[in-house]
Formats: structure tokens, C-alpha cells, sequence
């Protein structure tokens, strides 16, 4: 289904995350946190990123992929003293808790936490977000690698708002939500929405389960580059992921598509009579109708005329994938 046009309050809050800064409530993503002492050896192993590497306060986005390399959930992984923190997408709460824990083994030191219930999860979206942090306590964060975190105050704050836009991510104990959402509102922030947050991702390119993240999709597809090591030895789906990079092997690639009016959800994208992709998401902002589909990467990128369903489209380059082999 197509997304509904936004409202003039979901306009407001857009144009806050662009220029100022924006909260969202992302409470509903899932918090599943990974203890014992072979944590970090058991993500390395189910996911695309080099777990391996990384020390406590440092992160990265990952995504978990079936044997295949099809796509299961883009997830972001915060490493604790004691913990890796993963904050999932509300779809696949339930399914990763299942599947990762198929993969624990008896003499595995491993152990699974849903702690969705008792957490909360908030971004900070757009150039102003620096000052919120530095008024939570936490501005020794500011110009931090992506990922990278800190505790103030039993709130992890952590670089990088889940878009392409600069912000934060907050994790927090769900007994203190309302106190610091009322503390980020008063601190100028305008409340951004899941129906804008929705319309942000959209015209920014971050891929969503049961849409751009689905069985017919790998990674590489889906231009995660920034989430895979290509080094870093064995995972589940790795030998499909390295066969496509060594052979440049992409057969089609997620681009924006600028339309000239609404279109459905699952429409075929065309040049002409021939079918080279599918529509995959949808909204209308303030500023017209957009898309995001798959199309045939020899069919062209950037500029191409396009159509989708009965709807005239262009192609467009969106900041969160990317195209471009590593050199």
C-alpha cells in the first residue's frame, strides 16, 4: 500500500531533522542484548561485520543474512563492558531472538536477553544535535567515529541516528522515558514521528525489512557495503557475498526513484515494455512523491527515465546505500 501524504506537523519535524534537530520515539525497535564470554566470537559468525575487532564503546551497523546471503534485518550493535547491545527492526524482534538462538550450541558461552520491554530507544536527528548531547552530559561523544558510545546517567548515547542525517541513537532504562523525552523536547528538539521517520528513510535510502530487506535481496543489493568485512574470514552467507564482490557480480541495485505522482507499493518499474525492477516503498512529502525500488543494474542509474506502473519517474541517488565497489 502507498504511504499517505504526510501532515503539516510531519513537515515541520522533517525540517527540523534537516536543519535543526529532531526526536523520535523509536522504543518500538527491538533490544536484544548478547552476554557471556563468547559473544563477540558468536556475532562475528552470524552477521556481516567484524565483530572481532571491536573494543568496548565501539560499534557498527550489521546485517544479518540467511546461508544464502538474502536479507534478514539491517541491525546496530553497541559493545558494553559486559554486553553487546543489538537494537533491531519492530518485525524481526521475535524472529532474531529465534534464529540467533538456533545457532547457540551446548558448550557455546552465549546467552540471549530480550530487553525490549524494560528500555527505551530515542534518535536525535539533524545538525543540532550536538547541542541536546552536550546538555545531556554526554558532548565527549561529539565528533566520535560512527557507532562509537558512552553511559551518562544509565543512558547509552551513541553516534549515528539510524539515518543518514547526523544524530544520535539513546538507549535508556524504560523507567526514565518520559522524564528525558520531556528533557529533549525542552531542550528545543521537535518530536519527529513514525509516519516522518518512515518518510525520512524513504527519501534517504535505509532499506526496511519485508520491503527492501527480504529473501529476493543480498546486502551488496541493497547498498550495505559500509556493514560488511570482506576480510574478516567465515560467516553464515559470506562465500555468496565475496563470489558477487570478487566478480562484480550485483545484478541489480536499490536506487531512489523521483515520481511525478503516487505509485503502488509492488508495482513494476520499466524502460518501455521491458520490466527491469520493482517499486518497494512509497510516501509523498511536501515536496512530491518518492520512491524506492530495485532496478536491473544494467538497465542504468542516476538520471534514467523510468516508469512505475502508470507513474513517470527518474532516478535518484540516495546517501545511505551505496554502489561502489571497494578498491
Amino acid at each position: 500500500m502507498a504511504t499517505s501524504a504526510i501532515d503539516g506537523k510531519d513537515a515541520a519535524a522533517i525540517q527540523a531533522a534537516t536543519t535543526g534537530v529532531a526526536v523520535c520515539d523509536r522504543s518500538l525497535w527491538g533490544r536484544i542484548r548478547v552476554s557471556d564470554d563468547e559473544r563477540l566470537r558468536f556475532l562475528h559468525n552470524q552477521s556481516t561485520n567484524d565483530f572481532q575487532s571491536l573494543k568496548p564503546g565501539q560499534g557498527c551497523d550489521t546485517v544479518m543474512v540467511t546461508s544464502t546471503a538474502r536479507t534478514i534485518d539491517l541491525v546496530s550493535a553497541y559493545v558494553l563492558d559486559d554486553a553487546v547491545l543489538l537494537l533491531v527492526s519492530p518485525s524481526r524482534r521475535e524472529f532474531l531472538m529465534q534464529w540467533l538462538d538456533r545457532y547457540i550450541f551446548f558448550a557455546d558461552k552465549v546467552q540471549l536477553t530480550d530487553v525490549t520491554d524494560e528500555t527505551a530507544t530515542f534518535s536525535l536527528v539533524g545538525p543540532g544535535s550536538d547541542a541536546v548531547v552536550e546538555k545531556l552530559g554526554a558532548g565527549t561523544i561529539i565528533g566520535q567515529p560512527y557507532s562509537n558510545h558512552l553511559s551518562v546517567d544509565g543512558i547509552v548515547v551513541a553516534v549515528g541516528s539510524g539515518l543518514a542525517t547526523a544524530g544520535y541513537t539513546l538507549i535508556l532504562p524504560a523507567a526514565n522515558k518520559a522524564k528525558v523525552w520531556n528533557q529533549i523536547l525542552e531542550l528545543g528538539a521537535v518530536e519527529l514521528s513514525d509516519r516522518a521517520w518512515d518518510a525520512l528513510r524513504i527519501l534517504q535510502g535505509r532499506p526496511a525489512p519485508d520491503l527492501e530487506l527480504t529473501d529476493d535481496y543480498n546486502p551488496l543489493e541493497a547498498g550495505l557495503w559500509q556493514t560488511i568485512s570482506f576480510n574478516k574470514g567465515c560467516y553464515i552467507g559470506q562465500e555468496t557475498i565475496a563470489r558477487l564482490n570478487t566478480y562484480k557480480g550485483v545484478k541489480q541495485y536499490l536506487w531512489g526513484i523521483r515520481l511525478n505522482a503516487p505509485a503502488e507499493t509492488g508495482s513494476a518499474i520499466a524502460i518501455g515494455d521491458e520490466k527491469v525492477g520493482k517499486l518497494t516503498s512509497y510516501t509523498e512529502t511536501a515536496d512530491g512523491h518518492f520512491g524506492l525500488g530495485y532496478i536491473r543494474s544494467k538497465a542504468g542509474g542516476v538520471g534514467l527515465k523510468v516508469k512505475v506502473g502508470e507513474t513517470e519517474g527518474e532516478i535518484v541517488a540516495v546517501p545511505f546505500v551505496s554502489h561502489e565497489y571497494p578498491q
